[in-house]
């Protein structure tokens, strides 16, 4: 009877533990890095080094943790939202209506049989590659880097863009920050709408998005603010502590970086449980 009662007693303390670590957490301010003279608009992580696309100046960045410059890459016209593949950076040209690939010293362009308008984003995922084309209204999104498809049109209704500014691609789904339409949309490969988010929130230029396995992260500019939301599209937290401008998120490591497009300042969270542990 005795062990019996032990091990109850036991299995109760695991429970208990159990049951506290999966309590509610939130995103809270660690750190702010600012990374003098860039006004960042794109940020990537090639392996652990971050970098940060500094349109105003035509050139990619790497910043270290105190917000140094430690490498430039330039001669780039107005890069935007940028990705990471290989080794290699995906850069969308916004001056020149390309998607310029650099690789170490080298740069080529991506091949595309259309014809882009101002690329704001891009997002890989394996082989998939995905295009947000600002002026023309539409995602292009290949699957093996060759075949193209193209959807989404100028307007307002369930898959249509006012101005998609950054796009990321899940799993299953293709995530675009459709901007001056505030909202989010998600569709499946086939360039099918999902669902929009977003809408109740009254963002004012949606221009930045990450998107993890749990969770979608919108940056909300002109409102300078970030919006956390779950897969079905429920409003989990705002972050706007310290937030001016915001362009870009990512989570790396555990860690949420945010973009301060105005002072050129980088926020860093951590995951805390609600009541603050």
């Amino acid at each position: 009877m005795k062990n019996i009662f032990t091990i109850l007693t036991v299995t109760i303390l695991l429970v208990s533990c159990a049951q506290k670590e999966e309590g509610p957490k939130q995103w809270v301010l660690e750190n702010t890095i600012e990374a003098t003279g860039v006004n960042p608009i794109g940020i990537a992580f090639l392996e652990d080094a971050m970098w940060l696309s500094d349109g105003d100046n035509n050139r990619l960045v790497q910043i270290d943790t105190e917000g140094n410059i430690t490498q430039s890459l330039d001669s780039l016209q107005r890069p935007m939202h940028i990705a990471v593949k290989n080794g290699a950076f995906y850069v969308p040209e916004y001056g020149t209506d390309t998607i310029a690939i650099l690789s170490g010293s080298e740069k080529s362009y991506l091949s595309l049989r259309d014809s882009l308008d101002a690329p704001a984003g891009i997002s890989v995922f394996e082989n998939e590659i995905a295009i947000a084309d600002f002026y023309n209204n539409r995602i292009l999104f290949t699957k093996n880097g060759t075949e193209w498809i193209s959807f989404g049109k100028e307007g307002n209704a369930e898959g249509e863009f006012y101005y998609p500014t950054d796009v990321h691609i899940t799993e299953d789904r293709i995530w675009v920050a459709d901007a001056y339409n505030n909202r989010v949309q998600a569709f499946d490969k086939n360039g099918k709408f999902i669902q929009a988010i977003g809408k109740e929130q009254k963002m004012n230029a949606a221009t930045g998005i990450f998107v993890s396995k749990e969770e979608v992260f919108i940056t909300d500019f002109e409102n300078d603010r970030i919006l956390i939301f779950d897969m079905e599209g429920n409003l989990k937290q705002e972050l706007s502590e310290g937030i001016e401008k915001p362009t870009d998120i990512i989570v790396h490591n555990g860690i949420l970086y945010t973009l301060n497009y105005r002072n050129g300042k980088i926020n860093t969270y951590v995951l805390k449980e609600a009541n603050g542990n």
